[in-house]
């Protein structure tokens, strides 16, 4: 599963992109189609744990999978976008809790046999890759999904799927307001679309009343058994460790591995799910998890690697992709914990896509953030201008100057670095795009 030679599928994408639009569908009677063509691989799944929400998708997906691991359960994942490499979409469950990313030969040649079902009809990428996906899952056995949505839900090309065994809406904050809506409401009514009649429901941790309440709504309506947090699960620390508690009782477990006090209720959130799915998890194999919970770009430490050894000498280097206000807010939150038990100047080197809200995302480091490099995003024509992004910081507060790459930024740190100061601390991110780079210039990707 983890073949570190690609290209095939690579080459077949680039084709399929140049054919296809990548954009997102508003409607699901294409691919409903295209899956007629391929034999309804989706309705031969094992029992789906299908995720929403605007942030912490990818880490509930992870919390996810490494609980249903430290049981033993092959676990296939799918999730989206990807930092470096299209196969990251595609996580391949094995025996006994092992799992890897998809074979390129194997990606390649279920990527050609969907283009072939597909015969020249109007699809977008996405589509033609979920369908993939649901071809995949289907023919290597697995104990269970975990199936990401791409954008919003209701219209997704994942919410195909019509009998989930758990719905889960992560926090809902502003983002997409051209495909969404530009109320949180508006949004959350979309996220709400993977609900499913009688299916299951966890809600995770919500910022905001008003998405809340329409989340609570419509599983009501729906008839789905609700999984609230705050109220039906929660998680909180206590003398170092993470205290979860739902109906069932408590668990004492140890903090998760993924870094900052929002991925407490991230983990509630996966141990309520997976509980909710009818999975049974006890507090050995819980503990486990919290223990090796991997995922990358989630405030991930990078410790060794090309950027580490361009960066001042003894600089922390931490790698973010969170994007909207919502993600600046607790990655922002975290960096002052981080500030509160160790002080360190602070530079940010963000790069942004131009569908995105960069005032929203800067003004949660004002006054906590010493300087910010603004850089584009390689691989995409679709990102802000780094004048632009510059302009952004410095209305949040912020003194922001334009670069043109990391490197660049780095070695603007260095200069910038006293000796009577300790080494800076370096937050990289602004995008999961932007992280990719990262990953790909440090020489450490994820596969």
């Amino acid at each position: 599963m983890d073949n570190h030679s690609f290209g095939a599928a690579e080459r077949v994408i680039d084709h399929l992109m140049q054919l296809h639009p990548k954009g997102f569908d508003l409607s699901l009677e294409r691919i409903r189609v295209l899956l007629e063509k391929l034999g309804n691989p989706h309705l031969a799944l094992p029992p789906v744990i299908h995720i929403a929400g605007t942030n912490g998708k990818g880490s509930a997906s992870a919390f996810c999978r490494a609980l249903l691991e430290a049981a033993g359960l092959s676990v296939h994942v799918h999730s989206s976008p990807h930092l470096v490499r299209w196969h990251e979409r595609f996580r391949i469950g094995g025996p006994g809790g092992a799992s890897g990313y998809v074979d390129d030969q194997l990606l390649a040649e279920t990527l050609k046999r969907v283009e072939a079902a597909n015969a020249g009809a109007t699809a977008t990428v996405f589509e033609l890759l979920t369908a993939a996906t649901f071809v995949l899952f289907a023919e290597i056995p697995a104990d269970v999904v975990i199936l990401e949505v791409g954008l919003g839900g209701r219209f997704d090309a994942t919410n195909i799927i019509d009998k989930p065994a758990v719905s889960v809406i992560m926090p809902i904050s502003l983002d997409h307001q051209a495909y969404l809506g530009d109320r949180v409401e508006l949004i959350a009514a979309e996220k709400a679309g993977i609900m499913k009649p009688g299916v299951p429901v966890v809600i995770g941790q919500q910022d905001y009343e008003a998405a809340e309440e329409v989340l609570i709504a419509t599983a009501d309506r729906l008839g789905c058994p609700l999984h609230l947090y705050g109220q039906d699960y929660s998680a909180h620390e206590e003398h170092g460790r993470l205290v979860y508690q739902d109906g069932d009782g408590l668990m004492d477990l140890p903090l998760p591995a993924l870094p900052g006090r929002h991925q407490y209720a991230n983990a509630a959130a996966a141990i309520s799910a997976v509980k909710a799915a009818g999975f049974s998890i006890d507090e050995q194999a819980a503990e486990r998890a919290m223990r090796n919970v991997f995922w990358p770009a989630r405030l991930q430490r990078l410790h060794e690697g090309d950027l580490v050894t361009g960066a001042p000498d003894g600089s922390e280097i931490w790698l973010d992709g969170g994007h909207n206000p919502g993600a600046g807010e607790v990655i922002a939150e975290a960096l002052a914990g981080f500030e509160e038990r160790d002080p360190r100047p602070l530079f940010l080197i963000i790069g942004m896509i131009n569908t995105k809200d960069p005032f929203g995302f800067f003004e949660h480091f004002a006054g906590l953030a010493n300087y910010v490099y603004c850089a584009p995003i390689k691989g995409t024509e679709a990102f802000i201008d780094p004048v632009a992004l510059a302009s952004s910081a410095a209305d949040a507060g912020l003194s922001a100057e334009p670069v043109s790459s990391i490197g660049e930024a780095l070695a603007a740190i260095c200069l910038r670095t006293r000796a009577d100061q300790p080494p800076p601390r370096i937050l990289i991110g602004g995008s999961l795009y932007f992280a990719g780079n990262a990953l790909f210039e440090n020489g450490t990707p994820p596969l």
